[in-house]
Formats: C-alpha cells, structure tokens, sequence
C-alpha cells in the first residue's frame, strides 16, 4: 500500500516535496529538492489508486523509461523515475513560466501562434522519431518562458491502461484534444498527436477550440463526426494558406493528414512566406440587353402593300441592330478584361488550390516533373502571379476568370541511407550521407559502449530509402556519461554509502583507528568534484575511534610485579608508599587509582599505593 504523501514528505530517501504545484487525472505534481545534486525538479507522483493497478504500473515505468531518454530543447528532461513502498515517482526538469493555455486566453497573434506551434512540433516529431507518442497533447502541457521557448511537458504518461480512452466510464485525456481515432478506441500513432496539435494550432488562432459541448462524450463524438468551421471565419487575420494548413491537420482520416512532424513544419512554413489574399468581390458582367425577335407570324401571301411595309420594317429592324452592334462593339473595346492572378508558386499543392479557389480561379491541368525540391511543391503556374486576360466571350459580354494550369515538383525521388556508420568518426559519416544526397544532423548522447566523437546509429538506419535531401540524422557519442564525486568527509559511514550508490558508483571501505568519532568518513578518494563514470569506485576511510586499555587488579600484589603488569597492559604506572605496621602489607600494593577493569585510554597513568615498614621511633611515641 503507497503512504501517504505530503509537504515535507521525503520520497525514496532523496525528493523532499515542498510545495503541491498541481494535481491532475492521474498523478500530483510537486516542486521537491534535490539535496544530492542540490537542485530543485518537478516531480511527479503517481495516485494511490493507479498503484494499485500492476497492468497501470508497468505502462507508466516503461513509458518514463521512454521519456528519460529523450534530450531536446523543447522537451522537458526526465531526471530519474522510480518507486518506493508502492509511491511512484518521476522526477523532471522544473520549468519557469506559463501555460500555452494562459497565452492563448490571454490573446496571441498568427505569427505567434504558428511560432509556438511549431516548436511543439519540433519536440513531438523528436519524441516520434524516438519511438514516444504523447496521447495527451494539449496546451496546458506545454510551458513558454519569458523568451518564448515553449516545451511540451508530461511525455510518456499519457498511456492509460487496457483502454486509450475510457476508464471506470470517465474520458481519459482531454476530450477537446482527442484525435477521432482515439474517441473512437482506436490504434494511437504519431499521427494521432499531430492531430492534437492541430486542435492546438486552431485555438491558439481563432481564440477556441473547434468543438464544444456539453459533455466529454459529446464532444469526442463531434471529433469524428463534424467538420469544423475555417479558423477565418472566426479571425479574419488567419491567411487562406494558414486556414489550409489547419484544416489538413484536422483530417478525420488519418491518411489524409501530415504524416509526420517535419511535414507539419513545411507546410506552416510554405503558408508563412504567402503574403494572404483578400477574398475580394469578384467583378461580374450585367445580363446583355434584350433583343427584339421580328415577328414570325407572317401572312402566307401578302399583297404588294404589305410586302412594302414589311421591306420599311426590316430597314427599320436592320438599323437598330446595327446600332446595338455598334454600341456592343463600343462596350467590348472600353471593358476591362484584365483580372489578378495571385502567386501559389512555392506553396504546396494543397495550399496552392485553396488560395486560388479563394480567389475564383479553377485549377486546370496540373503537370508533375521531377525536381529536388518536396514532393508537391508548386514549381510554375499558367497563368503567372499579376495581371491576366479573363476568358470572354460574345464580344467580351460574357467573362469568366481562367483555368490556371499548375507545375508541381514530384519530388527528388529516393536513396538508400549509407549502412556501416556505427563506430565510424562522425567527419567520415557526414561525408558519406552527403554524398548520398541527404541532409546530415548531428545529435550527440552519452554512451557506455562508443568511443566519443563516433557514430552510434543514423535515423532512418542505414540500408532504408529515404527520399533525397531529407535529413539523416547521425546519432554520435560523446563518451560515457559522467558525474562529480561528492563531499563525504565527515559523514558518517552509512550516509556516505548511500550516496555513493545513489550517484551510480561502487562503494569500497576501510576502517581506520582514529581520535575522530567511529564510523565517520575521514578520507575519500578521489576527492570530492572529480568527475567520473558510472560504474567507477569511489573509495572512503572511516574511523574505527581509539582503543581502550582496561586497568587490571594489581592490590595485593608485590610492587615489581604490579609495575611490570600496569606496563604491559600499556599503561604508565606512577607508585606512592604508606607506612603499615602490618608485616604483610610491606613492599606490597594496597589500592589503586583508577580502580580494577577501569576502561582508560592506552598510556593513561594509573598510581599505585605500596607499603613501607613504619619508623620505629614513630611507632613508640604513638604506644606511650
């Protein structure tokens, strides 16, 4: 059974909790102290209920396994998890500053919002290339600072237990946040976060999230069912490209969204570098003018007056045409038939469409050739961005705007990541991926088994196809991880052990006789500050303290041979005579100081009280 945890409370002999930072679904947050490292963290403390729970349990050791090994800028660091007399624990970077939630309320501009976003998906796509998939993405769980570093918070203990989604009938996660897959229970993919993170973006543009509801289980079933309103139309400051960008993300098919979080950043990236176009009126012509159809009805035969009137009445109809033609012809030559075309080269096809039906253009014929650039970038455009002729017809009466025919790159095709990197120096490596056609990045992390400086795997690994001009990314090492030896001296023994253990190294003891009290450390080595591998020893000297001698029991004994045996037993023996009148007692001990079996230090002295024979003449006076 887990006790009972609260301020003042020391977790695993380590964490003293100071101060409750919040409490969520399940687990509490505390600000705890560090005294080994003499830092503060954050730690996270599983529910008691959850405890309980083995299947709950392991989910939540593997996933802060997961999470400890993930080294970026924004995401929070795990430090050290573990668990004791059922409390378990994770321990993490404290983090300075407010929610993505308090930003949003507070009120945040596109540019901003896109910025913030798009660090969260720099660390959710890190943490997916690493194998960790959130399931709770949301914008309470990432944390800017005063300088706008956003880092997203609380990976790898999302997971809940037999179901992603519901427990004891209750929502687990935030509803608002949930992709339509996992409303639903099912299979949760990288995918899945990056639609959470579209719920993210949309918020932080339009003020709200895409659904509401009165309930958890209403508004997970409008995440599957309905298609939410453009950000636009809710913030006019949201640019088409942007709004298309959104709308992708939040996909209910996962198929059709960004399949990873560098596609995600690419087409935020495409939307920045479009100025955004106004949804303008278009000019639309007025209906032509109607024309008068002479008569059919004629007379089978008409007589010859009638055949002159009829003659008069064409000249008539004839003139009028001409006039009307003439007036037509006028209009057409004065018309602008000029429209803007608005520039979608660079974008990708999708936002490309979007920005063009935003505008009343119909895409034509889309052409795909074959260029290093990513696949689906829009290469060239028909007609080009500016000025273009309407399609007119019937003397420029009738205009609409034309078809624009699109070029669009089909990608740089693919390569296979250069294999045999591992244990290779990390400047031969770079070489070998760029000659590949890739675009290398180096991340380094500490290794037990790598020499520093080489290569310890690549991502995607070695043998893979990939497409041309991606990233490979060379994970080198940079030697084993190192930590300071503390300060033992003066500690007593059992303290210093635990510490020793705690910071990963091995414990070697010896004693020592010392004027310092036993069992405390008067050595160590090395010495404290000097860093070392896990594993190293780290060796201490405790004093044993001082030997007692015991005094022994010389009374009675002649005086040579209670000096002889004070000696041996190493003390310093100091004599003083009393006369006696007892025959007996002459030339033996009387008394002792201090007394027999007396524990004393070695050397101390110890006087002995002989007896002498008493001077006669002193003997007689006192008779008489």
């Amino acid at each position: 059974m887990s006790a009972e945890v609260g301020e003042g409370s020391v977790i695993d002999g380590r964490y003293r909790l100071l101060q409750r930072l919040g409490s969520g679904g399940m687990a509490d947050v505390w600000l705890a102290e560090d005294p080994h490292l003499q830092r503060r963290v954050a730690l996270k403390v599983l529910h008691r209920r959850f405890a309980q729970d083995r299947e709950f349990v392991e989910r939540f050791e593997r996933e802060a396994e997961s999470a400890a090994g993930l080294s970026h800028p924004n995401v929070v660091a795990v430090f050290d998890r573990g668990d004791v007399d059922g409390t378990h624990y994770i321990a993490m970077q404290l983090l300075e500053g407010r929610t993505l939630k308090e930003l949003i309320d507070q009120g945040l501009t596109p540019e901003q919002s896109v910025s913030l976003i798009r660090q969260v998906l720099e660390g959710a796509g890190y943490a997916h290339r690493h194998g960790v998939v959130h399931r709770d993405l949301k914008p309470q769980n990432v944390i800017v600072d005063d300088e706008g570093k956003a880092t997203v918070t609380d990976f790898g203990i999302a997971r809940a237990g037999a179901s992603e989604i519901t427990q004891a009938g209750s929502v687990m996660g935030t509803p608002h946040y949930l992709s339509p897959e996992q409303a639903q229970g099912q299979a949760v993919t990288a995918v899945s976060d990056l639609y959470s993170i579209g719920v993210m973006l949309y918020e932080a543009l339009a003020g709200r999230v895409p659904f509401e509801a009165e309930s958890a289980v209403a508004i997970a079933m409008k995440q599957v069912s309905h298609t939410p309103q453009r950000p636009s139309s809710i913030a006019p400051a949201v640019t088409p490209a942007l709004d298309a960008v959104v709308m992708r993300a939040l996909e209910k098919d996962p198929g059709q969204r960004f399949q990873s979080a560098e596609a995600f950043i690419a087409a935020l990236d495409a939307a920045a570098r479009e100025p955004g176009a106004g949804g303008g009126t278009a000019a639309f012509a007025a209906l032509p003018p109607p024309v008068v159809v002479p008569d059919e009805a004629m007379a089978a035969e008409p007589d010859e007056e009638e055949r002159s009137r009829r003659r008069r009445r064409t000249w008539w109809m004839l003139a009028a045409i001409a006039v009307l033609i003439g007036a037509l012809v006028g209009f057409s030559l004065t018309r602008d038939t000029d429209t803007a075309v608005p520039g979608v080269t660079g974008n990708q096809l999708g936002v490309a469409i979007a920005l063009l039906e935003q505008n009343g253009f119909k895409v034509g014929e889309i052409a795909r050739v074959r260029r290093s650039v990513a696949a689906n970038t829009v290469l060239e455009q028909d007609p080009p961005a500016g000025r273009a002729s309407l399609d007119c017809a019937v003397l420029s009466y009738f205009c609409s705007k034309p078809k624009v025919a699109l070029t669009v790159s089909a990608g740089p095709g693919s390569a296979k990541v250069p294999g045999g990197l591992s244990g290779v120096p990390v400047e031969e490596a770079l070489e070998r991926v760029e000659e590949a056609g890739f675009e290398p990045k180096v991340e380094r992390v500490t290794s037990e088994a790598v020499e520093a400086g080489a290569v310890i795997r690549t991502e995607p690994p070695g043998g893979n196809s990939a497409t041309r001009g991606s990233t490979v990314v060379l994970v080198v090492s940079k030697g084993q991880k190192l930590t300071k030896v503390p300060v033992l001296v003066g500690t007593q023994r059992s303290v210093a052990v635990q510490q020793i253990r705690g910071d990963g190294f091995a414990p070697s003891v010896e004693e020592e006789e010392s004027a310092k009290p036993a069992g405390e450390v008067i050595r160590q080595t090395p010495s404290a500050g000097t860093k070392l591998p896990a594993g190293s020893t780290v060796g201490i000297v405790v004093s044993a303290g001082v030997e007692e001698a015991t005094v022994p029991n010389v009374i009675g004994s002649e005086r040579r041979e209670a000096v002889e045996a004070l000696r041996e037993a190493g003390l310093e023996p100091s004599v003083r005579e009393e006369e006696t009148e007892v025959t007996q007692q002459i030339g033996r001990v009387l008394d002792q100081f201090p007394p027999p079996r007396t524990e004393v230090e070695p050397g101390s002295p110890v006087t002995i009280t002989v007896g002498k024979r008493a001077v006669e003449g002193e003997a007689e006076a006192e008779g008489e």
